[in-house]
């Protein structure tokens, strides 16, 4: 019998992830559909029953629903549940258990540009779901200060008491930010600001930005934001969001069904429906 795999958020049009999974659906001969559903938040409770009353094999959970899709789920695993924050769930003979592969997925792509964190500046732009997820990644990779900026200053200052790895940060207003971003080795932009089709936003400016910084978006459309085309003017090296989507995604796809995917044909496969290269 054919198995339902799902995504759930709100906006959903942009996401990529039904190309990429139906690809490898079809590749492995795994008899299988991904869909992708428009989910308000005051209707994620009866989504995910409704799931879970269709047996479904598993789903993916975005903006804005990562953190609160939790109390409706029968177990998170250990790193899920610190980060507070779910993007993949896995039916278990009948229970529905979470994981958060967006910290490592994020990490793993990450290291093709930067070998080593240990002894880096990073500032992280932003204090949701992928946000945590990063911070308590990176955390645990001996980094010398990871620093949040964020519109709303003691969101950011909560993520940093949340963290229960030891690491040094001080959280930042966005203007605050903007006249330090000289002094980061590493900056990454978790928001939302610049996805299609908002792209000609950016979260702060990069007018003291360092040639030696690494510039990092989560945002894969477009596959080059505004951010990180002001990063690339300023001779910075940019990592746009494509590694991290791609490799989360490779992450949730073997979760599901034991299989270690294909990574340069998810690549591609994205990449070819967003017109890339």
């Amino acid at each position: 019998m054919k198995k339902l795999f799902a995504v759930l958020g709100n906006p959903i049009e942009h996401t990529m992830s039904p190309v990429m999974h139906n690809d490898l659906f079809s590749f492995y001969q795994i008899d299988a559909d991904y869909l992708p559903f428009r989910v308000k938040a005051e209707d994620l409770e009866v989504a995910v029953k409704g799931l879970r009353a269709l047996g479904v094999g598993g789903f993916n959970v975005t903006i804005p629903h990562k953190s609160n899709v939790i109390p409706y789920l029968d177990g998170v695993d250990e790193l899920a549940s610190s980060i507070g924050a779910v993007n993949t769930v896995v039916n278990v003979g009948g229970n529905l258990i979470g994981y958060n592969t967006d910290g490592p997925g994020f990490l793993k792509g990450l290291t093709d540009y930067v070998p080593t964190l240990a002894g880096l500046r990073v500032l992280i732009i932003g204090s949701g779901g992928a946000a945590r997820a990063i911070y308590f990644t990176l955390a645990k990779e001996k980094p010398l200060i990871v620093d949040i900026a964020n519109r709303t200053l003691n969101k950011a200052q909560r993520l940093i008491e949340d963290c229960p790895y030891p690491i040094s940060s001080t959280a930042y207003p966005m203007d605050m930010a903007s006249q330090s971003s000289g002094d980061y080795d590493l900056i990454i932009q978790t928001t939302m600001i610049g996805m299609s089709p908002n792209i000609n936003e950016q979260p702060l400016n990069l007018d003291n930005l360092r040639k030696q910084t690494m510039v990092c978006d989560i945002i894969y459309n477009p596959l080059e934001t505004q951010f990180l085309r002001k990063a690339r003017e300023k001779k910075a090296s940019t990592q746009n969001g494509l590694d991290m989507f791609v490799y989360q995604g490779a992450l949730a796809f073997e979760k599901w069904t034991g299989i270690c995917p294909d990574v340069q044909r998810m690549r591609n496969s994205v990449l070819l429906q967003l017109g890339g290269k």
